[in-house]
């Protein structure tokens, strides 16, 4: 038996912020990222919408890229104190994500990190109060998802927790608040974006309720990524319906290995002054990753239908996967992402030589490998690595070298 879980509502298309007019209850905790949400208006209209439903409002503010586990229980702290029963979280992934975990720890302060981590095994929700994220990124979808991504700081680590109870029962998708993504930020969580539904895909948790929303968000994002990046504001607002989609999919199919390396070097090499950004990871690893898994047959007829519905060309999946290959290369390079650790630069652009050391990455390769291979999205991928394999598979990432194994 298997399982497909999204949230019970979605409100999407222009306006779609105004059903918070509609939410019933007493309380809300409006969880926040650093200020753009404020800068733009958004902020005190969803604040002014839950008080026109008649609740009283507090906002947990600043919650800070790569939500960090003192973050999390310092929001949990906060919701202890103020007895929410709606939490709203607003922004991009981050601050979503944060709150999600700050929801578990609310309805169970004695449960630890430790155990929020494991994989499914979060006890009911919904005690004290219900879930609503609203996404102003196109990429993490985080807003119908039973993920969440959360870094402990002291070990170098991004942990996903996954469980089906943090799927929010709401999700706004107002393409508005898409509108004011920076250019470099449409890029990295547009290739988010395709990575989740790639991944779905060829995961081997993928089924018949799965496959036709990551097709079809593929299909969406091929064709207005670029464009949106490029400031057509019309593709921007299909790009937040098309991850949303994306979302959906990987939520239930789960994911692979791209994630997996994604997770575990992200913040790996904090110490020299920059975190690897996820999205980015993601286009770096994609390309590498696929030719890894395409050893897979079953893995392989999958990318190639990808390519098929891409109408990219092809004699056979071999053809396939190799077209699919360099179109997401090109698309790196249209959204100026770097093909490699070796050239990614502090502000993650393209730069001879990045913020990595080689020598640095050559010796933190073996514990992030491993840690790599523990990650919760390794399961599900086509083809599991062994420790060899993984380094190997590290190193093609870190120099731009091809995969062969």
């Amino acid at each position: 038996m298997a399982r497909f879980t999204l949230p019970r509502d979605l409100y999407h298309g222009e306006g779609a912020l105004e059903a918070l007019k509609t939410f019933t209850g007493k309380k809300a905790m409006v969880c926040v990222g650093g200020g753009s949400m404020k800068r733009f208006g958004f902020l005190d209209k969803v604040v002014s919408y839950l008080k026109e439903a008649g609740m009283e409002v507090e906002l947990f503010e600043g919650i800070e890229p790569d939500p960090s586990v003192d973050t999390v229980m310092r929001g949990a702290d906060a919701m202890l104190k103020f007895e929410p029963d709606w939490i709203v979280a607003i922004g991009g992934g981050s601050p979503i994500d944060a709150a999600k975990a700050m929801w578990i720890k609310y309805e169970y302060p004695d449960i630890t990190f430790e155990e929020m981590c494991k994989v499914f095994g979060i006890p009911a929700l919904r005690r004290k109060a219900r879930f609503c994220a609203i996404s102003s990124t196109s990429g993490t979808a985080t807003e119908v998802t039973a993920f969440s991504i959360i870094t402990d700081y002291q070990k170098g680590i991004k942990y996903p927790i996954a469980d089906f109870e943090i799927t929010p029962d709401v999700a706004i998708v107002d393409p508005a608040l898409a509108e004011t993504m920076p250019g470099k930020l449409v890029a990295h969580t547009g290739m988010d974006a395709i990575t989740h539904a790639i991944e779905a895909y060829v995961s081997t948790a993928n089924c018949d309720y799965t496959d036709p929303l990551a097709l079809h968000a593929i299909g969406m994002i091929q064709k207005d990524l670029v464009a949106s990046y490029n400031g057509d504001m019309d593709k921007r607002h299909s790009m937040h319906n098309a991850q949303c989609l994306a979302g959906m999919a990987f939520s239930n199919a789960l994911l692979g290995i791209v994630h997996s390396m994604a997770h575990k070097t992200g913040a790996a090499f904090d110490d020299y002054g920059a975190h690897i950004i996820h999205g980015a990871a993601n286009a770096m690893y994609l390309p590498k990753v696929i030719a890894f898994n395409a050893k897979d047959e079953t893995a392989r007829k999958r990318y190639g239908a990808i390519a098929d519905y891409m109408h990219l060309g092809g004699k056979d999946d071999h053809e396939k996967v190799a077209l699919l290959i360099a179109y997401l290369r090109k698309m790196n390079d249209d959204l100026k992402i770097p093909h490699c650790i070796k050239n990614y630069g502090a502000d993650s652009y393209p730069v001879e030589n990045g913020f990595v050391p080689e020598e640095v990455f050559l010796e933190r390769l073996p514990e992030i490998a491993k840690n790599a291979i523990g990650d919760a999205c390794t399961g599900s991928n086509p083809r599991i690595p062994s420790q060899e394999e993984m380094e190997k598979l590290l190193k093609c990432c870190y120099y731009d070298t091809d995969v062969d194994f």
